[in-house]
């Protein structure tokens, strides 16, 4: 079974709803991506990558077997409010950078459906304090069509894989790193100068390169 048994709310889709009428179509769709690069379907665990200057949302995926993660497929962002560099306070704009978890799926968002980011984490919050930055923001999602106010947009298809898959698996198994632009490639591409930067940034190049690794 996916999901746990969950109360309707007059007028609004429950997740058995969501999964009932996109699943099928969803998972026709993303067998084929993970047969070709030999993963069994579905996945025990994922790693979504957010890359802001390239514009991508990219997905590895750990085979049940092994613990090595494979890339198998790649999402274009449809839109990320701000520029590269971290979120610092409510009202910036600024799509967070660092390492999230996936605390909620929203079956009747405003976007088609969104996953909930754990941002601010506890990384955020303590540099926030350190800084005397009293709100951080918060509400931080992954979403469909194409506006951002601080969200990641990846459009209502790619949303429909990416929820189905994570409702599959569920959040427990899935990571997000969101960097200014992949840090395996060149240095961060932004102009911020914040002190606890170098080590936001080591941290998420370390966990791309894992995954690198980890093949």
């Amino acid at each position: 079974m996916w999901v746990s048994t969950v109360q309707r709310i007059r007028g609004k889709r429950t997740f058995a709803d969501v999964l009932r009428d996109i699943g099928p179509a969803a998972e026709a769709r993303l067998r084929p991506r993970f047969e070709q690069v030999n993963v069994p379907y579905p996945p025990s665990a994922i790693t979504l990558i957010g890359l802001k200057k390239e514009r991508q949302l990219k997905l590895w995926a750990k085979s049940n077997a092994s613990s090595v993660r494979i890339p198998v497929h790649s999402y274009a962002i449809t839109a990320a409010s701000g520029k590269p560099g971290p979120k610092l306070r409510e009202g910036d704009l600024q799509v967070p950078e660092g390492r999230y978890r996936i605390i909620g799926l929203n079956p009747n968002s405003s976007y088609h459906l969104s996953m909930k980011l754990d941002y601010p984490n506890e990384f955020d919050r303590r540099n926030a304090r350190r800084e005397d930055r009293s709100n951080p923001g918060g509400d931080i999602f992954i979403h469909g069509k194409a506006v951002s106010i601080g969200c990641i947009a990846v459009g209502d298809e790619a949303i429909e894989e990416l929820f189905t898959l994570v409702a599959r698996i569920r959040k427990a198994n899935v990571k997000v790193l969101i960097a200014p632009n992949d840090l395996r490639k060149g240095p961060p591409a932004t102009e911020s100068a914040r002190p606890w930067l170098p080590e936001l940034y080591n941290d998420l190049a370390r966990g791309m390169r894992e995954l690198d690794t980890s093949r």
